[in-house]
Parts: structure tokens; sequence; C-alpha cells
């Protein structure tokens, strides 16, 4: 039998997202052996981290400011748009170093099964921005699942008769992959997407 506050600690670990029974018990014991002042310094700074943060008015990515700090780089191209479904998506494309422009946080992607339809995403606020400003393109960064796939198809149906340039993020062979292992719909993505040299 364990006391209750392990038992507490247990139960609030494992409402984390994919963290099991036996792992929010592994990182209970692990937590239980640090010292006292690390825990008080972790604590601090998960309150710090929900007290700190706000949404961005402009693009809805979590920030400590707003409109937050992409928004307001002169250096980045405001006239671009990355939809992206989640502010973990958002922080993978700009890790890349590649993309310059701004982004909107979608909030997720269609999912009727789960009862997630349109009025459940930021959409509206995209529409409005895209209305409000001169954006020349707009980049759907969405998983190619069947929900990314669906939640794009309706996005660039309310998108392109605003006459605003709408592409998908490329979709092949990652890189280093062999041909000879990938599945069909992989490499036939890969020979849709082909561009020149």
């Amino acid at each position: 039998m364990l006391p209750t506050s392990v038992q507490k600690l247990i139960e609030q670990l494992g409402k984390l997202p994919g963290v099991g029974p036996k792992t929010a018990q592994r990182l209970a014991f692990h937590l239980i052996k640090k010292p006292q002042a690390d825990l008080e310094h972790f604590a601090d700074s998960l309150i710090l981290a929900k007290k700190d943060l706000r949404t961005c008015s402009v693009c809805l990515n979590l920030s400590q400011s707003d409109p937050c700090l992409i928004c307001t780089d002169p250096m980045r191209d405001q006239k671009t748009i990355c939809v992206v479904c989640n502010n973990q998506d958002q922080q993978s494309i700009e890790r890349t170093g590649e993309y310059q422009g701004a982004y909107h946080i979608l909030g997720g992607v269609l999912n009727p099964i789960e009862g997630i339809g349109p009025d459940a995403l930021n959409v509206n606020h995209l529409l409005k921005r895209l209305k409000e400003n001169k954006i020349a393109e707009v980049i759907l960064g969405l998983n190619p699942d069947l929900e990314g796939e669906a939640t794009a198809l309706y996005l660039n149906k309310l998108i392109k008769p605003l006459g605003v340039k709408v592409t998908r993020l490329a979709k092949g062979l990652p890189s280093g992959a062999d041909i000879e292992y990938a599945d069909e719909v992989t490499l036939g993505s890969a020979l849709k997407n082909r561009r020149e040299l």
C-alpha cells in the first residue's frame, strides 16, 4: 500500500498525455527522490509558466506578450501564414529555421467521431485575419492523416474564394529512406509531389 500523498501524485501524473500507470508511478518515485530544492524549483517553474503565458490575439500561439514576438517581428513575412494544428507543430516548424512567415494556431483538426467540428476550431478567426490583411499565401501545415487531410480540404474551400494562394507541406519519402521499404501511399505521394531539379 502506498501512502495517500504518493497515490495522489501518481494519479495526477497519470493525467498527462502519453503517461500510463506504470510511467506515472516511475515518475512519482523519481520526483520523490529529488532534493526538496529541486522539487520547489520544478513547482515554481510550472506555476510561472502557467501564470506568465497568454494567447496571442493575432496568431493564437502561446506567448509572454500580446501580440507575440513572431507577429511583431518586422523581419518576418507577415503576408504568409502557416496554419498548424497546435503549439507543438508550430515549434517543430520553427526549429527547422526554414520558415520566416507568420502562423495561425487552428486548435485541432476536424474529427466528427470525437465531435470536433469547424466551430470547435479557430477557423473564423483565421478567415477574419485573411479578410482584414493582405495575405498572399496560406500554408496548410497539417498532419497528412485522415483528419488533417479533411481539415485541409475544408480550409481550402473557404480560403480559395478570398483570392489567397493555398499550399500544403510536401509529402513523400523522408531523407535517407530506401524506396524498397516505402509503403505505396508514401511512394505515390512522393511521385505526385516531385519537383524539377
